[in-house]
């Protein structure tokens, strides 16, 4: 697999070329809109300037919307049918996990995005949020994956829970999204035993622990895209959280100073702690 990886420093953009950080004079939104962006990095990267890291990391996005997928994992699914028993709509998430078209949603502006090291943030008026880790697609405005990073899609489960109506309240909101640390140019799809590990630890101790793999998702990565792409255009690319496939317990939830980790071996981690 041929690979570079893109940091967001600031306004400065980075790649990591086969070990060595070189700097790009070029804005996020215009290399995410390059024809042959990987091929292009490296065969420029010895005539960039070097950089040393440690660097400050940004959020790998700059004017892309982000959007994302559910009841894409069989886990998910029983979750979701499970907490919404209650308000009538467990039949709902059975239907779409089995049906040709997938749920699609929009999950943030840019500007609501933090990224590695960066806080992110629980509703005040939920009472059970957990984080999701995801693998996210990187699309350019030709509908095209050029890479990957890590998501966080932070949820308020008992706010959708009460009426799947209420999806946007519990998935929408200041710092409910995390994504980093990195965005991996490949010129191949991630394999299928690609590991997704969340780690959440409370005053220094891990009390939540687990992993899946791409292997465990219902549906392709070009599929989402395709759907996405079909009634909507992106300027500048977008991100697509492809769903979770791990969930912590029902009476876990995140509380403030918790660190949430996620690892996705060719990408790295993403480290967030909680408001």
């Amino acid at each position: 697999m041929t690979s570079a990886k893109l940091y967001r420093s600031g306004e400065a953009v980075i790649a990591e070329v086969d070990g060595r950080f070189h700097v790009i004079d070029e804005q996020w939104d215009d290399l995410i809109a390059r024809p042959g962006l990987l091929g292009w990095i490296r065969d420029t990267a010895s005539r960039l300037a070097l950089t040393v890291l440690p660097i400050e990391v940004s959020a790998p996005i700059q004017s892309q919307e982000v959007w994302a997928a559910g009841v894409t994992y069989f886990r998910s699914r029983a979750a979701r049918i499970e907490e919404s028993q209650d308000a009538g709509g467990g039949t709902f998430y059975d239907r779409v996990y089995t049906a040709a078209r997938p749920e699609l949603f929009f999950k943030a502006a840019p500007w609501r995005v933090r990224g590695t090291a960066s806080t992110i943030r629980v509703r005040r008026d939920a009472n059970w949020s957990v984080p999701e880790p995801e693998l996210a697609l990187y699309v350019n405005p030709r509908g095209e994956i050029i890479g990957y990073t890590i998501g966080n899609d932070v949820s308020s489960r008992d706010i959708e829970a009460e009426n799947p109506l209420y999806l946007p309240q519990a998935k929408t909101y200041d710092g409910a999204c995390a994504l980093g640390p990195a965005l991996l140019l490949t010129d191949a799809p991630l394999p299928a035993e690609t590991r997704i590990a969340l780690t959440i630890s409370r005053a220094g101790t891990a009390t939540f622990e687990s992993e899946t793999t791409l292997a465990q998702m219902r549906r392709t990565p070009d599929e989402l895209v395709g759907y996405l792409f079909r009634e909507l255009s992106f300027p500048h690319g977008c991100v697509l959280l492809t769903g979770t496939g791990v969930i912590p317990p029902d009476d876990f939830t995140l509380q403030s100073g918790d660190v949430v980790s996620i690892t996705i071996p060719p990408i790295g981690t993403l480290v967030n702690t909680v408001e």
